[in-house]
């Protein structure tokens, strides 16, 4: 299985590919959906790595993503222009949502 991100920069985007990491630069509502609808159909694609900038740009997509058992499996990764603190935050919401378990 392989790993896709969609970034809304280049340098995310160039990080990604120098460990082997397909993906495209988006920066509209329209092009993210249409590379998430891409995504979905193709089979050998398990992980999809998206921004949290271009998620929020589309969050009923992402929680059905997230929500269905099929692939790809959805992971929102931070922005360049997250603060340090914000960053540290969202993890620790991620993990209380996901099981419940204030950390």
């Amino acid at each position: 299985m392989k790993i896709f991100c969609i970034s809304d920069n280049i340098d995310t985007n160039i990080g990604l590919r120098l460990v082997g990491v397909d993906g495209l630069v988006v920066h509209g509502k329209e092009e993210v959906i249409e590379v998430i609808n891409t995504v979905r159909n193709n089979r050998d694609i398990g992980i999809l790595l998206i921004t949290r900038k271009l998620a929020k740009l589309v969050p009923d997509i992402i929680d059905d993503l997230k929500l269905s058992a099929n692939l790809p499996l959805i992971i929102e990764i931070p922005d360049r222009h997250v603060k340090k603190d914000e960053d540290n935050e969202y993890i620790t919401k991620y993990v209380r949502e996901s099981i419940g378990i204030k950390v």
